[in-house]
Parts: C-alpha cells; structure tokens; sequence
C-alpha cells in the first residue's frame, strides 16, 4: 500500500496538481476532494466531514467484514485493482460504487539495463501462499526439475524474502522470469518484471484460493495471478501437466525476442496513466 500510495503522489507532482497528504479530517474543506488510500477500517476512522470519499484498495478483505461502509461513510467510490477482485465487492455496495484504479509503475527505475550481463536463463519467482509445502512440491519443485534437465541455469527469489534491490539486480541478469503465485489482485512485482522487458511464464490456476471466501454467500470465485498481461508479456499454464508444453513455446518465443512486455506497461501502467485514471474518478465523483 505504501508504494501504491507514494505512486499517486508522485503522479500528482508530476502532473502539477496540488494535494495535501494525511492532512487532519478536521481540516478538510467543502469541496475538497478526498481520497482514503490504507489497510484496514482505521483509515476512515473519525471521519466526519460531508465530503464524498474514493476509497480502497485494502480497507477490509472483505466487504462481509464491512458490509455498511456506505452508509456509515460518504463513499462513492470503493476501488479495487482489477475486474476479479472488483466483482467480489459489486453484490454489496454495487456496481456504480465498485470501480478500477490500477497502480502506476515506475517506469523510470524498472527499465531494461543493457549493460547489465544476463547471467541467468530464468528467474523463478516464488510467491505461494495457500498449502505452502504441498504447492510446492507439487508446482514448484516439479519445474525446478524440468529447469535442471534442460540445463538451464535459474535463480529463485521468495516474496518477502528479498530487498526491492534485490529482485531488481535479478530481473536485470535474467533472460525471463516464470511466476509462481495462486492470484494477484494486480501483480505489481510481475508488472515490474514486465517494465523491465523480462517476459514472463505465469501460473494462472483460475480459482481465488484464500480462505477467507467461504464468508461469501458464493465463495466460488475466478481468479487470475496476471490480470495485467497479454499475448505481448509472456505466456500462462494452468498447472505443472501444461507447463512443460508450454515452456518449450514459451522459452523459443523468449529466446527469438518475441515478446515485448515493456510495450504494455508502457501503454496501460505508467504512473502517469494510473494518475489520470484517478483524475478522471475525481471528475466523475466530484465535477470538474
């Protein structure tokens, strides 16, 4: 949420338009837009100025935990990164509240560096979260095999296990990354590899797995771990019977250049496109 957060600030400095961050509830003035970006109820906790909110990205888990947010708070936005997650929170607070805002990436630091040796075929990014040991005996395990009888040389980085200066010296010595994890809400380590030209093999099982869903009243919920990707950014399988087929595709379309997944961030997931995106919310809630 940090990063989420400090990207829109610096879309807004680059934009030239101003804003006040965390200022006092008590200090906000009619007319003034108001955006509640944090993790947990805590956010909106005190407020009480008439001003309408755009809220999100990770207020609650889910909207069970918070099914009157509306009506105790002036929110006419709830925000969620992609369509999926979005659609978990359309039955409760409706589908002219529920809304999409994607987070920029910067561009700027995640670029392709050619002066850097790629030392590396693949990187292997380990982000599993549900039935840890058995995911990976069953997933990753089975690709780290494959990877060795190729003789294709691989290092592997695990979510919350490295430094963002770590995983950005990876992504710059390898040739292509193969993602490991169950779904994403957007994937903003996967879009980073993207913005560096690293075409990616993503894991895309199709199901939300966290445990939390049997608090739905229908807990059966697509999912996908790339919801920013395309035939540009790499390629998916569904599970380790599909990944062998679709590796060899996958490893000569990499190895021919044919992918070119810094182009689609460029397009969709700028900081500068996620800020206007925003911008545009703020016309639609508040008027120019």
């Amino acid at each position: 949420m940090k990063k989420v957060f400090l990207g829109l600030c610096r879309g807004l400095d680059e934009l030239n338009i101003p804003y006040k961050a965390n200022p006092p509830f008590k200090k906000i003035k009619p007319g003034d837009a108001v955006i509640v970006l944090g993790v947990g109820r805590y956010a909106l906790e005190g407020y009480n100025r008439p001003n309408k909110v755009i809220a999100g990205i990770g207020l609650m888990t889910l909207p069970t935990a918070w099914p009157d947010l509306c009506e105790k708070y002036p929110v006419a936005k709830y925000l969620q990164h992609s369509e999926w997650t979005r659609d978990i929170y359309v039955p409760y607070y409706g589908a002219d509240v529920c809304d999409l805002w994607a987070a920029g990436i910067d561009t700027k630091k995640w670029f392709p560096d050619n002066s850097v040796e790629k030392k590396y075929d693949v990187l292997v990014y380990s982000k599993i979260m549900w039935n840890r040991e058995q995911t990976a005996q069953e997933v990753k395990q089975p690709i780290l095999d494959y990877l060795d009888k190729k003789g294709l040389s691989y290092q592997v980085i695990t979510y919350g296990k490295y430094t963002e200066d770590d995983y950005h010296t990876a992504l710059a010595e390898s040739k292509a990354m193969i993602f490991l994890c169950e779904h994403e809400s957007q994937g903003i380590a996967c879009c980073e590899a993207l913005a560096m030209n690293v075409p990616v093999l993503a894991w895309d099982q199709g199901k939300w797995l966290d445990p939390v869903r049997f608090e739905l009243k229908n807990p059966d919920v697509p999912a996908t771990s790339v919801p920013f990707f395309d035939e540009t950014c790499g390629m998916k399988f569904k599970d380790i019977r599909e990944f062998e087929n679709n590796f060899e595709l996958f490893w000569k379309k990499a190895s021919a250049g044919e992918f070119h997944p810094r182009d689609y961030i460029l397009e969709n997931l700028t900081i500068e496109k996620s800020t206007r995106r925003m911008l545009s919310l703020i016309t639609e809630v508040y008027g120019d």
